[in-house]
């Protein structure tokens, strides 16, 4: 078990990081906004939830591509991680590209979610920028998941910490107006983001292009950059649902905030600063869940059962000892991590109850993504598909309505709700994945 824990680790750490780097983006948009106005904040929320679904849509597709890599490798087939890279990540492109264009044209949408105005008024050029913005991130995530499906994660996360220093400066200038740029407040955030994401993506294209490391999956490239309907039936198989997965998640954590300004942009801003910090510490979680997936989909290649079961049973441990870590840091912090977003007493106060509630549902949180990946690594994706739908839409976003407007529980009744879904979530995942792999070791012993 411990042998399995420290290869799943020395694997998953640098997606874990480069994950995280990517979370504190939106977390440094969002302090660096919430500086100016609670308003500021509250409109970078409403955005931020606005843009979830296509960016997560266009992205969910590309985490078919690594279980898909390593699949390959399973079966020593050395040609097919390139092909899987062009076709995957032509698909992802279009698609971000046609959502983009789609919110440039409907950006007037911001007027129709029940919001304050002046919080819609504030959203609209944000919401521009950081729907062009989907393109560069949704290639970039492509070509992420195929240097992770080969093991070289180490390379998308020196990238990605490569993002933090251009956000940070583009953001100070173009937010506050400093060294000859205009002062564009929130809309300079969206500055901010489309320049990293830009950056983050032309490096990583010319180390796939030109560097040794990927020089043996560069062989024959006339025949590998070629659209191919298997392959574009490949991933269409398993990040279609793998997208329709995280895009109902995401939408479900979406609509919360949503409804969260209805109850007003205090406590919208409180709900933005316990999703950005429960964002933060579930990309520890993804990405543990995208190692288990490559270590899962190397094993499922080779058709040993019995490895990859081992695998999912400690990958789950380490969910568990994980959130367990989160949820003692959440409520000790949660009258101080606030305070790193926006110091107005109203927005502190919701925002320390909420943070009790993120520590509420921590295990559950990073045992259900840790479920989904290890099933996505088996292919096993329908069934899953079907498990979200249920714990988020049927069972997490009505309970959390009904608390919040009809028993008048206000924000913490919208989070109390995310807590009974991600556990039911939790549950039905791993119990999908330990009984697959049990029944499917039994019968190759058997044979």
């Amino acid at each position: 078990m411990w042998n399995e824990v420290k290869q799943t680790l020395r694997l998953g750490w640098p997606i874990i990081l480069g994950n995280m780097t990517q979370i504190a983006l939106g977390i440094i948009d969002s302090a660096m906004v919430g500086a100016i106005h609670s308003s500021q904040l509250a409109a970078a929320s409403f955005v931020n939830n606005l843009i979830t679904l296509p960016l997560i849509l266009a992205i969910g597709l590309t985490t078919a591509i690594s279980p898909l890599v390593a699949s390959a490798l399973g079966e020593e087939e050395i040609h097919r991680p390139m092909r899987i890279l062009f076709n995957g990540g032509l698909i992802v492109t279009v698609m971000s590209l046609l959502f983009a264009i789609g919110i440039h044209l409907g950006v007037d949408m911001v007027y129709y979610f029940g919001q304050d105005r002046i919080v819609a008024d504030l959203s609209k050029p944000y919401l521009i920028w950081m729907g062009w913005g989907m393109i560069p991130m949704a290639a970039f995530m492509a070509m992420k998941q195929f240097a992770d499906g080969l093991g070289r994660t180490r390379v998308p996360m020196y990238l990605a910490l490569l993002s933090i220093p251009v956000n940070v400066l583009v953001n100070y200038a173009f937010i506050f107006g400093k060294w000859g740029a205009p002062r564009m407040e929130l809309e300079g955030a969206g500055v901010g983001t489309m320049a990293s994401r830009i950056v983050i993506l032309v490096a990583i294209f010319w180390l796939i292009a030109y560097s040794k490391g990927f020089a043996p999956y560069r062989q024959q490239l006339g025949d590998q950059l070629q659209i191919r309907w298997e392959r574009f039936r490949d991933v269409f198989r398993i990040g279609v649902p793998a997208s329709l997965q995280y895009g109902m998640e995401s939408a479900a954590f979406a609509l919360s905030g949503i409804m969260a300004g209805w109850l007003g942009y205090v406590q919208q801003a409180a709900h933005q600063i316990a999703i950005s910090i429960a964002s933060f510490t579930f990309m520890v979680s993804v990405g543990i869940s995208a190692a288990g997936s490559i270590r899962v989909g190397y094993a499922y290649g080779r058709q040993d059962w019995a490895h990859a079961r081992s695998v999912g049973t400690s990958t789950f441990t380490i969910a568990v000892a994980y959130g367990m870590l989160c949820a003692v840091v959440f409520v000790l912090a949660r009258h101080q991590l606030p305070l790193l977003f926006n110091d107005e007493t109203q927005v502190v106060e919701y925002a320390a109850v909420l943070l009790f509630l993120t520590a509420v549902f921590q295990i559950s949180d990073s045992v259900q993504a840790i479920g989904v990946g290890l099933l996505r690594g088996i292919q096993d994706v329908k069934i899953p598909t079907l498990f979200v739908l249920l714990a988020y839409w049927v069972i997490g976003i009505p309970i959390g309505y009904w608390l919040a407007f009809e028993q008048d529980w206000n924000v913490a009744g919208i989070w109390i709700g995310l807590v009974v879904g991600l556990s039911a979530s939790a549950l039905l995942l791993t119990f999908r994945f330990l009984r697959l792999t049990k029944r499917r070791k039994a019968a190759i012993a058997g044979k």
